[in-house]
């Protein structure tokens, strides 16, 4: 077995670990899990640094295990938010747990018949029929209220706008986290939970619970929250999260938020969310720093993130679409993409529609009298015969060109390039 310990340490993903976690993965193979929330049937970006972890637990030779909190999605967790979230009734979180599971083996092995092989558990399964009474008696009575008060989680809530305040499901919520941790170190022997930096709180009142009800011995390993390197929130864009998911964000949008991370955020991404060693990360940044306009640490940070989320084939074709906008491509790339990666491509794009009877006319009637590309006739004509208008990146030489249904991209769409940057769409309504 790798050192976990060693390997999460020089990828800077450790923020706080509790004395002997490190004596305990070197003693014997171990299960760890990381809890998922699953609130929606996607994860985002923000989650892979949890994925991470259990990834690189699992190379080094430990069992995974990956807990989607359906209990505890239905109540709340009040760590560093203002306010309670929507709950999620059983149907919408089976759904959600099934698509998390399809993402997660993307990441983690599953199926093989390995001792380390991973397990996905919903703490909805063991919460279902517990009922209040046994789990004020078998869990409540072991963790005092002065424990509970003292979690920064509960002291910022509780210390804040007495109007919001925060609800008894709330301040109980470590005690459910807490019994998840303790039902999986009587089911599956788990000795070690992971977390952000803010599940801190959590965790450890689940390795106090396991100490006081089973005299056992637990630990806690916790990851720094990821922040950019200018104070802005990771993951987040004008459009939201980051999703893994392609019908939520497209591989192409998907990699060009790694290809456009400053070069300070890609020195610290790539080494941890990529499986990349020490020698070919340190090789890529000295390259980098020759030199920077190459971006080669944000094209091997794309690269590599992007295939391990989307595969081969997605990095490709987003590679290709980043040259339709960026660079010198064919019509055959524009013509081989999807229609929602051309529109993520083109996003922000001015758009005309244009109705199946317009097809057929020429190029300057089209662009100048049924649209708006241009503002007359004569300036269309104009750059035509001077090489400057492309339909579908394709150079239109003549005046008299005409556009047909056999032009059309995905059955709907007209490229259309006035001079090197100003891009327009026609689209057949």
């Amino acid at each position: 077995m790798n050192n976990f310990v060693t390997e999460l340490t020089w990828r800077g993903m450790i923020h706080n670990i509790m004395p002997g976690t490190e004596e305990q993965l070197l003693k014997e193979q171990t299960a760890a899990y990381v809890g998922i929330d699953p609130t929606a049937d996607s994860l985002h970006i923000g989650h892979l640094v949890s994925i991470m972890m259990l990834k690189h637990f699992q190379a080094c030779g430990h069992k995974p295990i990956a807990l989607v909190g359906g209990a505890t999605g239905m109540i709340g967790d009040p760590s560093m938010k203002s306010s309670e979230r929507n709950l999620l009734d059983e149907e919408t979180l089976r759904h959600n747990q099934n698509a998390i599971r399809n993402q997660l083996a993307k990441f983690l092995d599953f199926d093989s018949d390995a001792p380390n092989a991973a397990i996905l558990v919903n703490n909805y399964d063991w919460m279902k029929d517990y009922t209040f009474l046994h789990f004020i008696r078998d869990i409540g009575k072991h963790i005092t209220v002065n424990y509970m008060m003292s979690k920064d989680s509960v002291k910022k809530r509780i210390s804040g706008d007495e109007r919001e305040g925060m609800s008894f499901t709330e301040f109980t919520y470590q005690l459910v986290q807490g019994f998840d941790f303790l039902y999986l170190y009587q089911h599956h022997g788990c000795r070690l939970q992971m977390g952000g930096s803010d599940q801190w709180g959590n965790i450890t009142t689940g390795t106090e619970l396991i100490r006081r009800k089973e005299s056992g011995e637990a630990f806690a390993l916790t990851c720094p929250l990821i922040t950019k390197a200018d104070g802005g929130k990771f993951g987040k864009t004008e459009q939201g999260n980051i999703w893994l998911d392609a019908k939520y964000t497209t591989p192409y949008k998907f990699y060009q938020f790694w290809l456009n991370v400053s070069d300070e955020d890609a020195a610290r991404y790539i080494k941890i969310f990529t499986m990349l060693s020490k020698e070919t990360i340190g090789a890529t940044v000295e390259n980098h720093l020759a030199e920077p306009h190459k971006r080669e640490l944000q094209k091997l940070l794309a690269k590599e993130v992007t295939t391990m989320v989307h595969g081969e084939e997605e990095y490709l074709k987003a590679v290709d679409a980043s040259g339709i906008l960026f660079g010198q491509s064919t019509s055959e790339a524009l013509k081989s993409i999807d229609e929602d990666t051309f529109l993520s491509v083109f996003e922000g794009v001015p758009q005309f529609a244009i109705s199946k009877e317009d097809l057929g006319q020429n190029i300057v009637e089209m662009l100048a009298a049924k649209t708006a590309v241009f503002p007359s006739k004569g300036e269309c004509r104009k750059m035509v015969q001077g090489g400057g208008v492309a339909i579908n990146k394709e150079k239109i030489d003549s005046p008299d060109a005409v556009i047909t249904a056999e032009d059309l991209l995905n059955g709907k769409y007209i490229l259309v390039q006035r001079g090197k940057k100003n891009y327009y769409i026609l689209k057949v309504e």
